[in-house]
């Protein structure tokens, strides 16, 4: 019994030994994390059902996560203001009365309107919006204060010269 539990001991050892390469080998680089703004005028109206579908060509990663902006109005000084989605309006009870919301895949944007009676709502809110479609990895989106578009922007590196024009 000695015995065998000496062979199987020093059987052990040779085959629990580790190995040892001498060779190299590179590891690629991972992709740089790009970020990606859209400015896109779009108008919502009963022909298009109050929606707007923006295909993204190339596809977005899954893990990226979409943001979108709506210009309200600009300032005294002239600077724009916008408004990050979702984005809701209320009649003096309480209740909805219209807002506009998205959601997206990795191969479109979809921003519509909800409410109760889309028809009614003023035209300043339905016709010729310009909305900002921001694509930020997800990294990003933890640490950036996503109701103001001028941080996003910022922290993001991207200027206005980078915002791509997308034609409905």
């Amino acid at each position: 019994m000695k015995k065998i539990i000496t062979f199987l001991a020093i059987a052990g050892l040779f085959t629990l030994q580790s190995c040892t390469t001498s060779g190299s080998f590179e590891i690629d680089p991972l992709p740089v994390a790009t970020s990606e703004v859209f400015e896109v005028n779009a108008s919502f109206n009963s022909t298009n059902n109050y929606s707007r579908l923006v295909t993204l060509n190339p596809r977005i990663y899954s893990s990226d996560v979409v943001l979108v902006y709506r210009l309200t109005g600009i300032t005294s000084q002239g600077s724009d203001i916008w408004k990050l989605l979702p984005e809701t309006h209320y009649f003096a009870d309480g209740t909805l009365d219209f807002g506009f919301d998205y959601d997206y895949t990795t191969t479109d944007v979809s921003i519509f309107m909800v409410g109760n009676n889309l028809q009614t709502v003023s035209t300043n809110y339905r016709l010729n919006q310009v909305l900002r479609i921001v694509i930020t990895p997800a990294g990003f989106s933890t640490t950036i204060d996503k109701n103001n578009i001028n941080a996003v922007m910022s922290a993001l590196n991207v200027d206005k010269s980078q915002i791509k024009k997308i034609d409905l």
